[in-house]
């Protein structure tokens, strides 16, 4: 199987330049991308952005530019129509895309490499994405508003008796936003897919981390090198 990395990052943000503002000495982005180089799975690497500051920062480290249309850089572009612009410009020979997001550094090279080998003992999944488990924000849990503005269950519960607490609930987890790696004829590439990220199919197996944060403000910056010092990743 060919593995091919496409690192993700765009110029206009309200954190100004975040992907490539500096963590231990070096730009955000170079953790998420020297995790897939380091990981040992992979073939090919390429970043797509619209940004010059991102894509020169990336080519550094030997990845290939791929340069977004601004339709695609807009705040509310989605991952699917970027991934199909890259696509484009990527090798037709590929079977498995490693999605990475510049804006994270808590990925580990381990982490990708275990992803992708999984995909390759099991050839019937459409991805294999890292989460993390979290009782506390389960969706039984949540609230929402009804045309008076009072709070009501997300969910019509019937006569389904559900507890309160949050250990007797059925195991709730939510995906990282650090990268997904996916089998592209079952994902992609495929009419089925789960909602909201239709783009990872319908078979998904989870990569369970203890933790994995955006960066979206100065302070998550000072976290990310916690992390990175705490894991000896910096």
């Amino acid at each position: 199987m060919k593995i091919t990395a496409l690192l993700t990052g765009r110029g206009g943000n309200t954190l100004k330049d975040k992907n490539v503002l500096p963590v231990l000495g070096k730009p955000l982005l170079y953790y998420p991308a020297s995790a897939a180089k380091k990981s040992g799975v992979i073939d090919e690497f390429y970043v797509s952005s619209d940004c010059d500051k991102i894509l020169s920062a990336a080519e550094e480290i030997g990845y290939t530019k791929i340069v977004r249309p601004l339709e695609l850089a807009t705040a509310t572009a989605k991952h699917l129509d970027v991934i199909r612009h890259a696509l484009q410009k990527i090798d037709e020979s590929t079977d498995v895309l490693v999605v990475l997001m510049a804006n994270t550094g808590t990925i580990k090279p381990e982490w990708i490499k275990t992803a992708v080998e999984i995909l390759k003992a099991e050839p019937e999944l459409s991805a294999v994405v890292p989460v993390y488990q979290d009782q506390d924000h389960h969706p039984y849990r949540a609230k929402t508003l009804n045309d008076s503005g009072e709070l009501i269950p997300f969910f019509d519960f019937g006569e389904e008796n559900v507890s309160t607490n949050r250990q007797e609930l059925s195991d709730c987890f939510f995906l990282c936003h650090s990268f997904w790696a996916m089998n592209l004829k079952n994902s992609f590439y495929s009419a089925k897919g789960q909602k909201p990220w239709t783009f990872l199919g319908d078979r998904i197996k989870p990569l369970v981390v203890d933790e994995s944060f955006d960066v979206h403000t100065i302070e998550d910056l000072g976290r990310t090198e916690n992390w990175l010092r705490k894991n000896k990743l910096g």
